[in-house]
């Protein structure tokens, strides 16, 4: 089997090792591919893998060849599903790999806004503290989050961690999603959208990017949340309209947002989120601890020595 990764530079930089799927095939590892390349590239593959390159139906249709692409992310939407399944082409992803690390971040972000610890750390940096008239001193709204209610939109594997670690910190937690209330795990409180606008405290999202679910945070929506309520986004950029939230923020509708991703990776330099500064955005980093990319690579090549052996897993286009 010729198998090309056309992306593999943010999956691994180098501090990990590719050698299981390397002995699964013949391997070529491209760090970054330019739309333009991506068909000369793959032209004699019969196992592609992507992060973030796009494969369209146009470019399945060049690549009679190919019989996988195995997306080395838990969402799948840069590959043309239906193109793929109308070619024969099985398309697999890598569930459930980041589900510590996601939530791990949400914290972070969630602690950020309620803490912030690196404020203070830099203020000390610049003698802040060592000038103080006080033993201590701050500048910022100290909020607890125990007593607090955590909205969360989406139950997946991520968004119940967060609901776990949010109750172990003593938070109420409230969920807009699609199970049923009989099957949702202890403590967490099913409610309506309009009804997780109302109660939130600390609203965040964990759920896919999907025709109902783009731009569902907007001026609109934001209007219904508590003043001063708090925003976490780890899941898609998309599910926010930047300048809604910009506005939001500073006209005090929302005390801060928290985000891992934004609608275009990499972000225009003038988007308005960056001018806010109860704004908090990390460059789509959630995922990437070591502890997860490793996860992900072992979970990649399980899947494609599955499809070889004749028995695919974590098949996104059955």
């Amino acid at each position: 089997m010729k198998i090309v990764e056309l992306d593999g530079y943010a999956a691994n930089p180098g501090d990990l090792s590719w050698e299981t799927i390397q002995a699964l095939g013949e391997f070529k590892l491209y760090d970054r591919t330019a739309p333009k390349d991506i068909v000369n590239r793959a032209k004699d593959a019969e196992i592609i893998l992507v992060n973030k390159v796009n494969i369209t139906k146009e470019i399945i249709e060049q690549l009679p060849k190919l019989k996988y692409i195995g997306v080395l992310a838990t969402g799948y939407n840069v590959v043309d599903i239906d193109a793929a399944k109308a070619h024969g082409i099985v398309v697999t992803n890598i569930p459930a790999y980041s589900t510590e690390s996601v939530a791990q971040m949400t914290f972070a972000h969630i602690l950020n806004l309620t803490n912030r610890v690196e404020h203070y750390a830099q203020l000390n940096r610049e003698g802040k503290w060592s000038h103080n008239s006080d033993f201590c001193y701050w500048d910022t709204p100290l909020r607890e989050i125990s007593g607090k209610t955590l909205g969360i939109v989406g139950l997946g594997n991520i968004g119940c961690k967060v609901a776990k670690i949010a109750r172990d910190f003593g938070m109420d937690v409230f969920a807009f999603t699609s199970k049923n209330s009989a099957d949702l795990p202890e403590g967490i409180q099913k409610t309506t959208l309009e009804g997780l606008f109302a109660v939130s405290d600390i609203l965040s999202l964990h759920c896919p990017l999907t025709a109902d679910t783009f731009e569902m945070i907007n001026k609109a929506t934001l209007n219904k949340m508590k003043k001063g309520a708090l925003l976490i986004n780890t899941g898609r950029g998309q599910l926010i309209n930047d300048a809604d939230v910009a506005e939001a923020l500073e006209n005090g509708q929302l005390g801060g947002y928290g985000a891992d991703v934004m609608c275009s990776e990499p972000p225009s330099e003038d988007n308005p989120l960056f001018a806010q500064p109860n704004a908090f955005i990390t460059p789509h980093i959630a995922w990437a601890t070591k502890e997860a990319r490793a996860r992900l690579l072992a979970i990649c090549a399980d899947n494609i020595k599955a499809f070889i052996e004749g028995h695919p897993q974590n098949v996104v286009n059955p």
